[in-house]
């Protein structure tokens, strides 16, 4: 069985345990893309000790040519064998300098909250449903890999979700040997758009699980000649990438959030967590929403299928996806907020510091609302409205003490500088729209 390793096992016994002969030595920067180094197996004792090297400058971690390298530390525990190349080992790592841990590096950032957390007495537990498009590319640009996929609500389709049968069955197949308990996928909202569901574990797994489940879905595509995106917006008229998360606080083998939660499925101290995130969601949005494509999702009207799915209100309810966080069950709530563009490592570090600061300061998340968001919405004006550009939720972020304090002072400026030259870029460019629109003016 392919699966992932336990920590007391080097990476030297367990490339010879499982006939390793590569190790692809991997970190995350703060955009969210993945860098890694293919280490020869015969060489990764030393790479485990001192880390692999890597130039500062070109690590989209804001170091300059100036900078001597990074040193990226694999961690044994992340350890996953590709299943569809069993000698390559894959395994996250963090991110040294000079040294010392980087505070500029997203699974550092994560690291730091999770051990406030756990100086609390909590593990922080989550559960990622990742969405994501197949798609072809065609001189005319991308298209919908199955051309059969056309229904107009395709959600659940089972045609649909049929003929992409070779790939998902391959996915779910390599989680189940990966040890990940997959337990359901579905064809989604949008035309070439699908889901799938693993089981939850330690919050910083799941986020490592994650960046390797992106990787391998991506490379699975492409040996079929399709695109996988998960891209928060491909399509105008179709529904988006989400990247929700079902989360929870654990002491022990207990769920904090249902031990003595009442009839709506949490406990004091859950509500006061959900406080918490509720209180800085505004800021919060630039972490879980970080690209200028996030906001054609979370702004959209109505798509082709009905509804976007996406909330445009600071809200909670019960099992209702019209909200923002959604309480499906006693014991966790969704965070329906975050898109498939999102650093996780970000996002669940700027959603835990919230939390623990809603129970520190036992901040009331108000009464739960049971309606319609999407069409009654407006009939809450006291509700905060969530961000609707990158450039505002970047404002919101800067304005919250807690979360640039959880960024750290270099995570914060190296963040703000990449966004708003991306806010920058994005506002130079002359769209197609803009030339039909005003070029007879």
């Amino acid at each position: 069985m392919v699966s992932t390793l336990t920590q007391s096992q080097s990476l030297v016994e367990q490339a010879k345990a499982q006939g390793l002969r590569f190790f692809l030595v991997s970190y995350t920067d703060l955009l969210g893309g993945t860098r890694a180094k293919l280490v020869p197996a015969a060489k990764i004792a030393s790479v485990e000790a001192e880390g692999a090297f890597f130039s500062s400058f070109a690590s989209n971690l804001g170091l300059g040519p100036d900078a001597p390298e990074i040193a990226v530390i694999p961690d044994p525990a992340s350890l996953i064998v590709l299943p569809w190349e069993p000698t390559v080992g894959w395994v996250a790592s963090d991110v040294y300098f000079d040294g010392e841990p980087f505070p500029a590096a997203p699974r550092i950032i994560l690291n730091r909250v999770l051990d406030r957390c756990a100086d609390q007495g909590y593990t922080y537990k989550a559960g990622i449903e990742a969405e994501f498009f197949l798609l072809k590319q065609t001189p005319g640009g991308y298209e919908i890999a199955d051309d059969k996929d056309t229904a107009e609500r395709p959600c659940y389709d089972q045609l649909n979700l049929m003929r992409q049968f070779d790939l998902i069955s391959t996915v779910v197949g390599y989680m189940e040997d990966l040890g990940w308990e997959p337990y359901q996928c579905d064809h989604e909202d949008a035309n070439g758009q699908f889901e799938l569901n693993w089981s939850y574990s330690d919050a910083r797994t799941a986020c490592d699980r994650h960046v390797f489940f992106k990787y391998m879905v991506k490379t699975l595509a492409e040996q079929r000649g399709y695109v996988a995106t998960f891209m928060p917006k491909p399509f105008s008229h179709l529904t988006g990438n989400g990247g929700h998360a079902h989360l929870s606080l654990w002491q022990g083998g207990t769920n904090v959030f249902a031990d003595g939660a009442d009839e709506g499925g949490l406990s004091p101290l859950g509500y006061h967590f959900l406080g918490g995130v509720l209180a800085h969601a505004k800021g919060l949005t630039a972490l879980c929403n970080p690209t200028i494509n996030s906001y054609r999702r979370l702004g959209a009207s109505a798509t082709a299928s009905g509804s976007t799915w996406t909330p445009r209100y600071v809200s909670y309810g019960g099992n209702n996806r019209s909200h923002m966080l959604r309480i499906p069950e006693a014991g966790r709530f969704e965070c329906r907020l975050i898109d498939g563009s999102a650093n996780f490592y970000l996002a669940l570090a700027g959603i835990l510091a919230a939390g623990l600061d809603g129970i520190e300061k036992e901040t009331d998340p108000g009464q739960r609302i049971d309606e319609n968001m999407f069409s009654r919405g407006a009939e809450f004006p006291d509700l905060d409205t969530i961000p609707t550009n990158l450039a505002e939720a970047l404002a919101c972020l800067e304005q919250d003490a807690l979360l640039t304090d959880t960024l750290g002072e270099l995570g914060k400026k190296t963040f703000f500088e990449f966004k708003h030259k991306e806010w920058d870029a994005f506002n130079a460019q002359i769209t197609s729209w803009e030339m039909a629109q005003y070029v007879n003016i």
